[in-house]
């Protein structure tokens, strides 16, 4: 990769950020006794670490010691606390708030607020978030990524896609995330073919989540080529070496 204006994309899990990723390059390298996968194309990584505050901090301390971007962005999906926020709405939040001591991280741009929570917020969680915070979405990740950035003087957003709505049944997930992060697919999809009552909500689970995903690469391509015209124009090339 090039040393000019890398942008590191810091997601949860490879299925949010496939339509973005899937003909980079990928590269696989060691990161504090981790194994991370990186995917990159021109000056671009995305880097998926897990589920979760501890695997996003992990990702994030990885691409930032390998990578040294100018822009951290935490991506991925989110849950909607706000009536308005439907399935594959994309939010840039200017507020990132951590639930688990109300901080505030001010991104700079954007609009709204997100709050990251450290479970799978279902609808009765989401109602309570909504109304401590007054946040328009939900996830587990931005937090702890923007403390990683901030901790290194990086610049950071987020982009995050709704992949269920304020008043969506979540079947139960959380149960199948591993202790690094990793969600336990095989052994979800046994647990939900013995519980026919499962089966209706998880593939309203999955159809949403390919709505999000999809909308959500769109985003970052967008903000990707964004962040490139902006260095562009603020960092000019010379007459001298223009073609």
């Amino acid at each position: 990769m090039t040393d000019v204006a890398k942008i590191a994309i810091v997601a949860a899990l490879e299925r949010e950020v496939r339509p973005l990723v899937r003909h980079w390059r990928v590269n696989r390298q060691e990161s504090a006794g981790r194994q991370f996968t990186f995917f990159e194309k021109n000056a671009t990584v995305v880097v998926c670490g897990g589920i979760g505050a501890e695997a996003a901090r992990r990702a994030t301390e990885a691409v930032l010691q390998l990578y040294r971007p100018a822009l951290v962005v935490s991506a991925g999906f989110a849950g909607g606390l706000q009536a308005g926020m439907k399935v594959g709405q994309v939010l840039s939040p200017r507020l990132v708030i951590d639930a688990s001591d109300g901080s505030r991280i001010d991104t700079g741009v954007g609009e709204g607020a997100l709050v990251s929570f450290g479970a799978v917020a279902g609808a009765a969680q989401k109602a309570m978030l909504a109304k401590a915070y007054g946040a328009q979405a939900v996830d587990m990740e931005a937090a702890a990524v923007a403390r990683g950035a901030e901790a290194h003087g990086v610049r950071f957003m987020a982009c995050k896609a709704i992949s269920d709505a304020r008043d969506s049944p979540m079947p139960p997930v959380e149960r199948f995330v591993g202790p690094d992060g990793q969600f336990r697919t095989a052994r979800f999809a046994m647990h939900v073919a013995l519980r026919p009552w499962l089966w209706n909500r998880v593939r309203r689970l999955a159809q949403n989540s390919a709505v999000a995903s999809r909308r959500l690469c769109d985003a970052l391509a967008a903000l990707d080529n964004g962040f490139r015209t902006e260095v562009a124009s603020s960092h000019p090339v010379p007459a001298s070496v223009k073609s």
